[in-house]
């Protein structure tokens, strides 16, 4: 076993891309943390997020966030919005089914939710999480099941997981 070179991993990226089927967004509602936003993006340029929906979060374009992004926001497109509800509203009149990322007493979890071909994620500030009127106007809530004693994710650990299960999802279509 040998570790892929450049080319190797070109190839097995192309794979991947042609088994994808879908687009996928995320919505960020109030996301301050310049370095979260940052690890958000990378993952997001990573696994061909189509669209980011800001809701009052910080821009992608922030020197701090390119620190952590280094230098993938080049590969993503974004619209600012003055808060998460507008967001919301964009990406389902732009053809997504939106899905928050949150802890909520009708969350359903993660690897249940019903999710279409189009998904936005829907991913919350760092300690308040998403704003009430976001979640309302979201089509449905799911979380992260989490077994040990620790009550909660980083955001960017969990927009993470939450892209990855949405990718996930398509492959096994």
């Amino acid at each position: 076993m040998t570790q892929l070179d450049g080319t190797g991993m070109k190839r097995l990226h192309r794979e991947w891309r042609r088994r994808t089927e879908g687009r996928l967004a995320l919505v960020l509602d109030g996301v301050g943390n310049p370095f979260n936003i940052g690890a958000i993006v990378r993952t997001a340029a990573a696994e061909r997020v189509d669209h980011l929906y800001l809701g009052s979060a910080t821009a992608p374009d922030h020197d701090k966030v390119n620190k952590t992004a280094l230098g993938t926001t080049r590969y993503l497109t974004w619209t600012e919005f003055d808060s998460g509800v507008p967001a919301v509203e964009a990406a389902r009149a732009d053809g997504y089914q939106v899905i928050a990322i949150e802890l909520t007493s009708d969350a359903l979890p993660l690897h249940e939710i019903p999710m279409e071909t189009d998904v936005a994620l829907v991913i919350g500030h760092e300690d308040r999480g998403c704003t009430p009127a976001t979640l309302a106007a979201c089509d449905g809530v799911a979380f992260v099941p989490q077994l040990g004693k620790v009550g909660s994710l980083n955001v960017a650990h969990a927009a993470s997981i939450a892209i990855y299960e949405a990718r996930r999802r398509s492959w096994s279509r």
